[in-house]
């Protein structure tokens, strides 16, 4: 097979919202009008109460969902998603799991493996590329899906909660991890979580939604350094940040 040329690092594109609106069968409307432009490299937290069409609009940006009306404009450029599971193939070692996006190109053998290994070095993995994902523990399987979702330099990087489900430290240290990986490439990011700690740390700018069907109730540029470190949490400049978006949060529930 021939090889696939890999875009480089730092194309983040710009994304385009235009009065989104998702019903789902049964008339339960999802997302009811949603307008909101995201900036190429821009990280972006999408906040809300569980349930109130995040998830979904995340979804239809990814082009997993259609949206009833409106529309959403993107650039040309590739496109990764992260689950909230990591949905690892059991019968793949890490490395062949996070090498499948460049086989499914077309990327010869050595180098998808070469790219998969640098891949999993750099979300520190580089000593697990050749277990299984039984034997990972659930922070191991979520770095192996977010390398897997860097393998191909996507210029727009999708993430459905992906931490949700481990425990306190691991998610910290993966968020660390995650805007660390984003400061050095630049690709678009829009993260889903419901956690004001997670959003307020990782992100520039919190969109957040009301309770279901969303609607955008606050927009706001969090006015934090650009580099984050596990102190900053202690800082009341952290905490006046978390403020508003939890009082945002309490006024669209």
């Amino acid at each position: 097979m021939n090889s696939v040329l890999v875009p480089p690092a730092g194309t983040g594109i710009p994304v385009g919202v235009r009065g989104v609106r998702k019903v789902f069968p049964g008339g339960v409307a999802a997302v009811d009008g949603i307008d909101l432009d995201v900036k190429p490299g821009e990280f972006i937290a999408l906040l809300g109460p569980s349930g109130c069409g995040k998830s979904t609009l995340l979804r239809m940006i990814a082009g997993l969902e259609t949206p009833d009306s409106g529309s959403i404009d993107l650039n040309a450029g590739r496109i990764s998603f992260v689950f909230q599971d990591a949905h690892l193939l059991p019968w793949r070692n890490a490395l062949n799991n996070v090498a499948l996006p460049l086989e499914l190109m077309g990327m010869d053998r050595a180098k998808r493996l070469s790219e998969a290994a640098a891949a999993l070095k750099l979300v520190g993995l580089g000593d697990a590329m050749e277990r299984y994902p039984a034997a990972l523990s659930g922070g191991m399987r979520m770095r192996v899906s977010l390398a897997r979702a860097l393998v191909t330099n996507p210029a727009l990087l999708l993430l459905d909660e992906p931490f949700a489900a481990l425990d306190e430290i691991t998610r910290h240290e993966l968020d660390e991890e995650l805007h660390k990986l984003w400061s050095n490439r630049r690709m678009t990011v829009m993260f889903v979580t419901h956690s004001i700690i997670e959003a307020t740390f990782l992100a520039e700018r919190a969109i957040v939604f009301t309770r279901r069907p969303a609607r955008v109730i606050l927009d706001h540029t969090l006015h934090l350094p650009a580099r984050r470190t596990s102190s900053l949490r202690t800082d009341t400049q952290f905490s006046t940040q978390m403020r508003i978006l939890f009082e945002a949060l309490e006024q669209g529930y």
